[in-house]
């Protein structure tokens, strides 16, 4: 925990059209922020828990993007400037000072401001979004489109988020719009006939990067998945291992997802299916 020299971001270059970003997945903290975390905060419970391994080998060639640090010292997924992504809904910010519970996460006294939110910035945000934004750009230049899947995880139940149990499968296109009809249709219909319950644009509608990235109008297609943690850890608690015989089916709903997406990334590229988002 106390390195402070990893990369914020790691690039696995692939050669087929859809990448798949992982903003979350992240659980480094360099030293000089562990230390002004407070005891929940150092449990790092928000983290997307092994969305890397997950997905691990479950499409050929794919590009991923994967974001190391931890989302409290800042969310790669939240819009630069602060703006909610969900106005009137409790949420949690760029540098977050609570966790998903509402619970406070740093020692009294030592919560970011905004030097150190533009420090964040400087360091760990800006450097995850410029390599995501330069394989996306190569991807569409190589392949004709680019799919971004943007890979996260979260807790089935968060009563300070949302009422209730999170469905498994959550899917956001900012409501059709970061992605081709097509597309969206691809993975609702993967996602409705499996057996974990599904919805499309519910609480979960897509993050900053969906939206900002998504441009079908230009060959750039995104979509979000926002999947419950319970169907693939052994528990929702510290220490958030994995369960590969839970994660199995999952991993089966997930792999037909992303080759649906591959497949239609093709019949994009080759005008087939419809290019634009209605």
């Amino acid at each position: 925990m106390s390195a402070n020299d990893v990369a914020p971001v790691e690039v696995m270059r692939g050669e087929g059209p859809v990448i798949l970003g992982m903003p979350h997945v992240g659980t480094h903290v360099p030293g000089d922020i562990f230390d002004r975390l407070n005891e929940e905060g150092r449990t790092l419970r928000d983290a997307d828990w092994h969305v890397d391994r997950l997905y691990e080998g479950l499409l050929a060639d794919p590009t991923i993007v994967r974001a190391t640090f931890h989302r409290y010292v800042i969310d790669a997924n939240r819009d630069p400037s602060g703006a909610s992504l969900y106005p009137g809904q409790n949420t949690t910010t760029l540098v977050p000072l609570t966790n998903f519970d509402g619970a406070p996460i740093w020692k009294a006294g030592a919560e970011p401001g905004g030097r150190e939110t533009e420090r964040r910035l400087e360091r760990f945000h800006r450097p995850y979004h410029q390599a995501l934004a330069r394989e996306i750009d190569r991807v569409r230049e190589t392949c004709g489109v680019a799919i971004l899947y943007d890979c996260h995880s979260i807790r089935s139940r968060i009563p300070f988020l949302f009422d209730g149990a999170l469905p498994d499968l959550n899917v956001g296109t900012n409501d059709g719009r970061t992605c081709a009809p097509s597309v969206e249709s691809a993975v609702r219909a993967v996602a409705e006939a499996s057996p974990f319950r599904a919805v499309v644009n519910g609480r979960f509608k897509g993050g900053w990067t969906t939206r900002r990235y998504g441009r079908p109008a230009d060959g750039v297609h995104a979509v979000q998945m926002e999947l419950a943690q319970l169907n693939y850890l052994q528990s929702e608690a510290p220490p958030f291992a994995y369960d590969g015989a839970r994660a199995a089916q999952l991993r089966g709903v997930l792999k037909e997802i992303l080759h649906r997406l591959a497949e239609c990334a093709a019949r994009l590229r080759d005008g087939t299916a419809q290019g634009a988002a209605g």
